[in-house]
């Protein structure tokens, strides 16, 4: 189904996630879109994220799904509520990929990669008539008003569409597409940006050679961290310039700000979570050492493999002889961080437009007709379902708002993909 020639024309500046929901609810009001990517092919970051198996959203309840946003889920909870995460199940089933929730409680597509589901859904959004100009470059506003964009063969065109939606990721990736260049052409408008930040990503430690040259790329398995009042249970992964991994990542925001703030940040570390303080020192006071060498000793009486035993010795002439004093080592081992890993390297990114200079359908206040959705807006959440889900989401919230913008009567604010009942 094609749009009329006489059907409002909406703008979509970015490919990814946001930006392709965007389009498909506009495309099936019957609205004429074109989608803006400055990249040679669209969803490029969706495809990464599904090299190790695309976590389309999270089955845990909804009031604790939405806790994980943190600040913004005050903001985010309507538009959530509006695009659940049983309506983006429903919407992957509708394109022939069905979803399963795996142990962790974390939601997968069955084919467990995105690339069937982007092939899908592109030529979903063919078939609705959604025209995509590959590697043209946003640049703002030209003096008219227009949006301006840099063409492949060097030259540049101007656009007036009805409405406008930007969904231009954060500043992760930037190979992938996400590259930021959005921020300082919005500030010139007049619209303040949040500094872009990284997001889950692993942090700086100062290793000593020991540990660098004999465990790194060696998981910490079966632990928990706590920083500042928060306890995460998760694994982690020792690198050559510090720690990254799931149970870092849940701890990334507070541990970050603490750097900005402090320089530093002290990570603790509970090497045996499922052991009580008083359970593990009665277990090194009842075990004999008998000459046994202290990695041999923690193996059999608290155990520990040679990477925690190492993490214990980390920084310290000798570990203490009196076994109370030493479980309470091994359930708060401290680590220094010394700085967080680089915009580039980080899985998503923090800051970008505020929420409040958006309206409930997410448009600019200060530039009615332009709309904002996805990571660029200032939200940020752990990993597990939780970055895809609101990226979605905000997509059909922008969405829906043009529709409203426009005077696009209520029976066309239809969710995208067929309707459903429940899970597939």
């Amino acid at each position: 189904m094609s749009p009329s020639p006489s059907s409002p024309r909406v703008a979509v500046i970015g490919g990814g996630p946001a930006g392709l929901m965007a389009a498909e609810v506009l495309g099936r009001a019957g609205l004429s879109v074109t989608v803006y990517d400055r990249m040679p092919s669209l969803g490029r970051k969706l495809l990464m994220a599904g090299r190790g198996g695309l976590n389309l959203t999270h089955s845990e309840d909804f009031d604790r799904f939405v806790g994980r946003y943190g600040e913004a889920a005050p903001v985010l909870r309507p538009i959530l509520e509006a695009f659940t995460p049983d309506d983006l199940r429903a919407w992957s089933h509708g394109l022939g990929q069905e979803t399963f929730v795996g142990s962790s409680g974390r939601v997968f597509p069955r084919a467990f990669k995105a690339s069937p589901l982007l092939r899908a859904w592109l030529g979903r959004l063919e078939g609705l008539g959604v025209r995509f100009l590959l590697r043209h470059r946003w640049e703002g506003w030209d003096p008219q008003g227009r949006l301006a964009f840099a063409t492949p063969e060097g030259g540049h065109i101007a656009d007036a569409p009805a409405a406008t939606i930007l969904a231009l990721g954060g500043a992760s990736w930037p190979r992938l597409g996400s590259d930021g260049a959005w921020a300082p052409l919005l500030r010139a408008r007049g619209i303040p940006v949040s500094p872009l930040l990284p997001a889950n990503m692993g942090f700086a430690v100062n290793w000593s050679e020991a540990v660098r040259s004999r465990f790194e790329g060696e998981p910490l398995k079966r632990i928990a961290l706590a920083f500042e009042g928060r306890r995460v249970r998760g694994e982690a992964v020792v690198t050559a310039s510090g720690i990254e991994g799931g149970a870092v990542y849940a701890l990334s925001a507070p541990l970050r700000d603490a750097l900005l703030r402090d320089g530093r940040a002290v990570l603790r570390i509970d090497l045996r979570p499922d052991l009580s303080l008083e359970a593990l020192a009665q277990r090194l006071a009842q075990k004999p050492r008998r000459g046994q060498s202290l990695s041999t000793f923690l193996r059999k009486a608290a155990g520990l493999p040679p990477l925690a035993v190492a993490l214990l010795r980390e920084g310290r002439a000798a570990l203490p002889a009196d076994p109370q004093a030493l479980a309470a080592l091994v359930k708060a081992a401290p680590l220094v961080l010394t700085g967080a890993q680089p915009i580039e390297r980080a899985i998503s990114t923090a800051g970008g437009v505020p929420l409040p200079e958006l309206d409930r359908d997410l448009m600019l206040r200060r530039m009615p007709g332009v709309f904002a959705a996805g990571e660029m807006l200032d939200w940020e959440a752990p990993t597990g379902g939780y970055l895809l889900q609101a990226s979605f989401a905000t997509g059909v919230a922008a969405a829906k708002g043009v529709l409203r913008f426009l005077g696009i009567p209520d029976a066309a604010l239809t969710r995208p993909g067929p309707s459903a009942t429940g899970h597939p």
